[in-house]
């Protein structure tokens, strides 16, 4: 199986915590360069440090807020003149939780701004190298609730269902050019957000939180939550020469949990 991403360039989102710092672990086991942003260079540094590397591979930092498009647009076409950029992993954190029908526009114009409008400028601006070079791959982080709809995560779930549809889409405006769009769809993963997740519900139920733990939990097949580095992992083979006919699906990543085929 042809895992090699030696002389690839990844840029990898969120990438000071959670599945994005996993996921630019495995992107460099498997040999790529690679660039990590989030907002906090100390942080990112940090990762970069402890990320697996031979003589031949270069990793960087950058420092962006995905809510800051200009900024972005600037900040990532700098470097994709200096390296262009060949493996794009879209990541974020999600929106705080809540009723739908309690959310106001500003929760979900700052939702739609992070996940899509982000995304969408990050692709306008690396989609030219990837085109040049023949070869290229976009992952986006999204949730199963593109699928089934969690309670209780209103606007995280409308804004993730566009961004599904809009890469659904770019994938098959981009195939001839040799370039894959697919989502991952991240179950219960031991992360900062689903800290976030049982704080909000929690509060909300009045339950302790190991209570809803074990409620989030038994529904579950696998009976755990799944560790980063195995979604990062699954994100490292979508990136890969292996995984070059796979395109415009939306794969989870949830032990089972999800009740739909």
């Amino acid at each position: 199986m042809d895992l090699d991403l030696s002389r690839r360039h990844a840029l990898v989102c969120g990438a000071s915590e959670g599945i994005g710092r996993a996921t630019a672990h495995e992107l460099a086991l498997l040999g790529a360069d690679v660039t990590v942003l989030s907002r906090r260079p100390q942080a990112l540094q940090a990762v970069v440090d402890a990320l697996p590397r031979s003589a031949a591979q270069r990793h960087r930092v950058l420092a962006a807020d995905l809510s800051e498009r200009d900024a972005l647009r600037a900040a990532v076409a700098g470097l994709a003149d200096d390296a262009p950029v060949h493996i794009l992993v879209n990541n974020t954190g999600g929106p705080p939780g809540g009723p739908a029908l309690d959310a106001g526009e500003p929760a979900f114009l700052e939702a739609f701004g992070r996940h899509l409008l982000a995304g969408q400028a990050l692709v306008q601006a690396l989609v030219p190298g990837m085109r040049a070079a023949g070869w290229g791959r976009v992952v986006n982080v999204v949730s199963t609730s593109v699928y089934e709809p969690i309670a209780g995560l209103g606007v995280s779930n409308t804004i993730r269902g566009a961004v599904a549809s809009w890469a659904k889409t770019l994938s098959r405006e981009l195939a001839p050019h040799g370039i894959t769009v697919n989502n991952v769809l991240p179950g219960y993963t031991d992360t900062a957000r689903i800290d976030q997740i049982l704080r909000e519900r929690s509060a909300a139920s009045g339950k302790p939180r190991e209570e809803v733990l074990a409620a989030m939990l038994a529904s579950v097949p696998a009976g755990r939550m799944a560790r980063p580095e195995e979604t990062g992992g699954v994100i490292a083979f979508l990136c890969s020469p292996a995984a070059a006919y796979v395109n415009g699906v939306s794969l989870a990543v949830d032990g089972g949990r999800m009740q739909s085929i």
